[in-house]
């Protein structure tokens, strides 16, 4: 009996045993491109890895790429990471291209689903033209990059470098082959079984064995702010916002007291500021869309013919080709939103400027000044000496410099004091 109680309590407390207790492999989704959000959403993920001590932190990646800064603060945060990172480029269909072939050879097990693709991560300049050297320059130091992370995880560094400098692209079979990476997985339940008992060296040379077979899968879901700044931070989307910003406050500046179209555009103007500021934009671009809605809003002010809307469109179209022309894959602006959210704040401006300039320069038509050009008839001879007129239907006194005489249809041409100044129909 003894015996029996012994061997229960020995079996509750293993069970019950935290360090021997089945370790959790922490999932994290990045499906877009490389951007310092993506950047602060790895660097969460590690430290709740490291915190709980999970036996990984796999990175399911699609990205068509992304800023260079960005990656580099990812690879720093992989190299420096306490858990083993895993970069799987999945689902079947995603890619690991630009940006996200420096993550995935950074990672300390580099894993790609079937139908996935690695490479063509030659760098992308922003703000204009640049010279032949500068170019060199940049893929030199990101082909030095490549190769160093490379041989740093014992992969293959001559197609690193080939990658950066010749735009390649492999699938995933071929990668296997070329060591480019790790391990083909069709899920993350393959995957977890294939690294097991895969040793890996961790920062400051410390070297760990994956204990993966088991682990339970726990997926670290993006929150509300995550997937609002994300939301925000789209090309497509900061492009809008700032479209609905500028015809906002436009609205309220040309019609005063509407209070609604101004607290909207205000709101939508600080969002797709802040998404600029994350954003790769060229500041030119930005300046000349700025440009457009300071000429539209004066053409109401200043009567110039047409020049000031036209120089308005021309500057909205031209600022609004070049506000992401440099940007890299996965951060550029869709034609098929550039175009017509263009062509309809075109037309939007273009037309509120017509009505507001159309009702500023437009005839009086009450009060004094909006008696000249009606038509009446003289009640009484009207001449230099006066006479009495109805116009409007009101009884008027007025002048007029020929000799008119009663029930004679006139016009009004002038007001001198409390007279009208007529003249025959």
């Amino acid at each position: 009996m003894l015996k029996k109680f012994v061997l229960l309590l020995a079996i509750f407390c293993i069970s019950a045993s935290p360090c021997l207790a089945a370790k959790e492999a922490l999932v994290l989704s990045i499906q877009e491109a490389i951007t310092p959000l993506a950047a602060s959403k790895i660097s969460l993920a590690i430290k709740e890895a490291e915190r709980k001590k999970a036996s990984c932190l796999i990175i399911e990646l699609d990205t068509p790429g992304g800023l260079v800064s960005s990656t580099r603060k990812i690879v720093k945060q992989i190299l420096a990471a306490e858990v083993p990172v895993v970069v799987y480029v999945y689902p079947s269909g995603a890619r690991a291209a630009s940006a996200g072939t420096f993550i995935t050879l950074a990672a300390h097990v580099a894993a790609m689903a079937p139908g996935t693709n690695i490479g063509a991560a030659h760098p992308v300049t922003m703000g204009g033209k640049q010279d032949k050297e500068m170019m060199k320059k940049a893929a030199n130091d990101l082909a030095a990059f490549a190769r160093s992370l490379a041989k740093l995880r014992g992969r293959n560094a001559d197609w690193a470098e080939k990658a950066v400098r010749e735009s390649v692209s492999v699938p995933a079979e071929e990668a296997l082959k070329l060591k480019v990476i790790d391990v083909i997985a069709e899920n993350l339940s393959d995957l977890l079984a294939k690294i097991d008992g895969r040793k890996v060296k961790l920062a400051g040379n410390k070297e760990v064995t994956l204990e993966t077979k088991n682990a339970r899968i726990v997926v670290l879901k993006e929150g509300l702010r995550d997937r609002l700044l994300r939301f925000i931070t789209d090309p497509n989307i900061a492009y809008i916002l700032l479209m609905l910003g500028m015809a906002g406050l436009y609205f309220e500046l040309a019609n005063p007291g509407t209070v609604l179209p101004g607290v909207v555009g205000a709101i939508c103007l600080i969002l797709a500021f802040y998404s600029m500021h994350i954003l790769p934009v060229n500041y030119a671009g930005l300046l000349l869309i700025v440009l457009s809605g300071i000429l539209f809003f004066l053409e109401i002010k200043i009567t110039s013919y047409g020049l000031l809307s036209l120089a308005g469109l021309l500057s909205l179209i031209l600022g609004s080709l070049m506000l992401f022309e440099k940007s890299p894959e996965g951060l550029k602006l869709a034609r098929e939103v550039l175009f017509p959210v263009l062509g309809s704040m075109a037309i939007f401006f273009l037309g509120i400027t017509y009505l507001a300039a159309k009702a500023a320069l437009s005839k009086p038509t009450t009060g004094r000044e909006g008696l000249i050009g009606e038509k009446g008839k003289t009640l009484s001879k009207v001449g230099p000496k006066g006479g009495q007129v109805f116009v409007h239907g009101e009884i008027w006194q007025a002048v007029s410099d020929e000799e008119i005489p009663p029930e004679t249809e006139i016009i009004v041409t002038g007001i001198e004091g409390f007279k009208l100044k007529v003249k025959k129909l």
